[in-house]
């Protein structure tokens, strides 16, 4: 399994982020992938540059590590044809590292454009219309799109990589497997759920494809602190995708959690100085069938010590 590390700009601002990136690198992880919002899940957490800018610089601060969006909507805040565009120019970029991650989306990022929040189903029918669209505009040349949701008029791309991009659909059910697996490359979830990985490899036309998932952590020298924090930055993790789809905002995150203890947090997520319970659960990944793996460090500032952490124990102990 490849072993992957989180940029998550819900909790670090710009300059930060680019040098966490290059830190990952050197630590050893295998891949990045960043978040895409237009806000935090919850004010604690206090930060959220624009994504694409910041892969942009991440391109250049990094020379190893595959690159990732974990994951963007290119159905609202994003007309599909600009996300094709950002995607083409990240890869040029990066010279050929680059997966571009797509995915429904949440209230809390896309109702700023005041276009309202649609239903599951359209979201979805929406996200499959903005696939055909972007991987018609990977194909080259002029291309003209009319479907219920978007247009397209007379679109290209004008500098278009070497490599295609390729293109990871996340998904949380049987239905999702259904509409994704035959027109996308790889899958994207965040539970270890076996009966998705084997739905989507039964379902995908052609050999195997990539199964990406992702997994928080909150590594520190002191556990109780190290849950403390977790509780206090993570406790909407654990609310499922289809509750976090639907609150339109870090006050609404932080009402339904208030009930939400640190005990709860630290049941779910590993908390302290240990690597035993963080290879578990990367294990419980790759027993469902999972072929890479994301690690969400908790905490702005605890980024530097769990790098350290991961070149000289985590990494090791996970490729044993």
């Amino acid at each position: 399994m490849r072993i992957g590390y989180t940029l998550m700009t819900e909790q670090a601002g710009p300059k930060d982020l680019v040098g966490y990136a290059a830190g990952a690198e050197k630590a050893g992880f295998d891949f990045e992938v960043m978040s895409d919002h237009f806000s935090p899940w919850l004010d604690e957490q206090g930060h959220s540059p624009y994504a694409w800018s910041v892969l942009g610089a991440v391109t250049q601060s990094t020379e190893r590590v595959e690159l990732m969006t974990f994951v963007t909507c290119p159905t609202m805040r994003y007309h599909p044809a600009v996300v094709a565009q950002k995607a083409a120019t990240v890869q040029a970029l990066s010279d050929g590292r680059f997966t571009l991650g797509l995915g429904a989306g949440e209230n809390l990022n896309e109702h700023v454009v005041g276009r309202g929040w649609p239903p599951a189903n359209v979201r979805h029918e929406m996200l499959a219309e903005a696939v055909q669209i972007i991987g018609g505009l990977f194909d080259g040349g002029y291309f003209n799109y009319k479907g219920d949701h978007f247009r397209v008029d007379s679109a290209k791309l004008w500098d278009l990589p070497e490599q295609r991009v390729p293109i990871g659909v996340a998904v949380s059910g049987p239905q999702s497997v259904t509409r994704f697996a035959p027109i996308a490359d790889a899958m994207i979830a965040v539970e270890p759920d076996g009966s998705l990985c084997r739905e989507w490899d039964a379902t995908k036309l052609g050999p195997p494809s990539r199964k990406i998932a992702q997994l928080p952590v909150s590594w520190g020298e002191d556990r109780d602190a190290a849950i403390r924090r977790a509780h206090e930055q993570f406790r909407w993790f654990g609310g499922g995708w289809k509750v976090n789809a639907e609150l339109p905002g870090p006050a609404g995150f932080a009402g339904a959690t208030q009930y939400v203890k640190p005990e709860d947090v630290a049941e779910a997520i590993p908390c302290g100085p240990d690597a035993d319970r963080i290879v578990k659960q990367v294990g419980e990944f790759e027993a469902a069938g999972f072929t890479d793996l994301a690690l969400i460090q908790i905490g702005g500032d605890q980024q530097e010590g769990f790098l350290r952490f991961a070149e000289d124990t985590l990494l090791p102990a996970l490729r044993s």
